[in-house]
């Protein structure tokens, strides 16, 4: 599709997002291609914004999986390339498959939402942050619900004590003091992720940040205290501060792989008493001169901290083993099959 010469002129590369990174990439013959950041994937087609304006692509057999948030190369109206990423978030496909799914690419800031009701969950912070640290894009912690909760403070000091520097905000998303308080991470050409899970209110607050009702919200269950998913897409949205906004659909499952640093980062107060264990192999459980097991018993460490650290390390070592097992799998057959179409050319040339 031409991309429609009829929508704002507002749109160039630095307000796109483009950067020295993506600019750095380009070959000589590339530099007659036109840049496209990808607004949206669905199933057949890949929607874009350009200098020009909108456009979209079809998906085709031969393209690389393409993330919302990706930088494209176009030449004319077909694909040409896709850029290094300068930052990508992924995770373990839900469901028992072995796949690989691809959430968003080229983010600065992650706002990782939770509630202030029963879905409060420092755990699944944890896993929020690991995956941040992985992607190496600074996350901050956005509290909803506050003006609901009688024990907001409590609650925003437990999530402060994950990380003394990480930044916390615990907030109502319907006010607009959010748009203040979020403002450094909202300006021109920079880009955010939201994620959360379901019913945590990332589509009020994305509401709220863009000025206008772009997401449907759903109510409160008052069974559970959780609220009902509206997003069901990923997709950039423009903010007027002249960043850019990209909401996913709550994860019910959260599987992480190939995340080893994220963990260690989220949880460095345990690496770094690992490094004062008398063996190096130590696995933390009767060895003796096992300084995890001392900074337990001394209260220094808290039991929960550990637990979560061993599970997030077993969840992504497993899932990423599998995911490996899986491509080398997939290479061997492709080899066995371009061998196997080698051999009957071969014969049909002979006959």
């Amino acid at each position: 599709m031409i991309p429609n010469q009829t929508e704002s002129t507002e749109l160039n590369l630095n307000t796109l997002g483009w950067k020295p990174f993506f600019q750095q990439q380009l070959t000589l013959e590339q530099w007659e291609y036109c840049p496209a950041r990808v607004t949206a994937v669905h199933r057949n087609r890949v929607e874009l914004l350009t200098e020009q304006g909108s456009a979209e692509i079809p998906v085709l057999p031969n393209m690389p999986e393409i993330a919302v948030g990706d930088w494209l190369l176009l030449d004319g109206e077909r694909f040409a390339a896709l850029l290094e990423r300068q930052s990508l978030f992924r995770r373990k496909a839900a469901g028992p498959g072995l796949s690989e799914q691809l959430i968003a690419a080229n983010v600065d800031t992650l706002l990782i939402v939770s509630s202030l009701n029963d879905d409060f969950n420092l755990n699944r912070i944890e896993r929020y942050l690991a995956l941040a640290r992985e992607a190496e894009v600074e996350p901050i912690l956005v509290l909803t619900k506050a003006d609901l909760c009688d024990d907001a403070d409590e609650l925003t000091r437990q999530a402060q004590r994950l990380d003394p520097l990480l930044m916390v905000e615990a907030v109502n998303a319907l006010s607009d003091e959010v748009i203040e308080r979020l403002a450094p991470w909202c300006g021109n050409g920079k880009t955010l992720a939201l994620m959360g899970s379901s019913g945590v209110g990332k589509s009020t607050l994305v509401n709220t940040l863009m000025g206008q009702e772009t997401l449907a919200t759903g109510g409160i269950r008052e069974d559970d205290s959780k609220g009902r998913h509206t997003t069901t897409g990923r997709s950039l949205h423009r903010m007027g501060q002249g960043g850019w906004l990209l909401d996913t659909p709550g994860m019910r499952e959260l599987q992480l792989t190939e995340c080893e640093q994220g963990v260690s980062e989220v949880f460095s107060e345990i690496t770094q008493l690992a490094e004062q264990c008398r063996f190096a192999d130590c696995q933390h459980d009767n060895e003796p001169g096992c300084a995890v097991q001392a900074a337990l018993a001394s209260g220094e460490l808290d039991p929960r901290r550990l637990a979560s650290y061993r599970k997030l390390l077993r969840e992504q070592a497993h899932n990423s083993e599998t995911l490996a097992q899986r491509r080398a799998r997939d290479k061997d057959l492709g080899k066995m099959y371009r061998s196997v179409q080698n051999h009957r050319r071969s014969q049909k040339g002979n006959r």
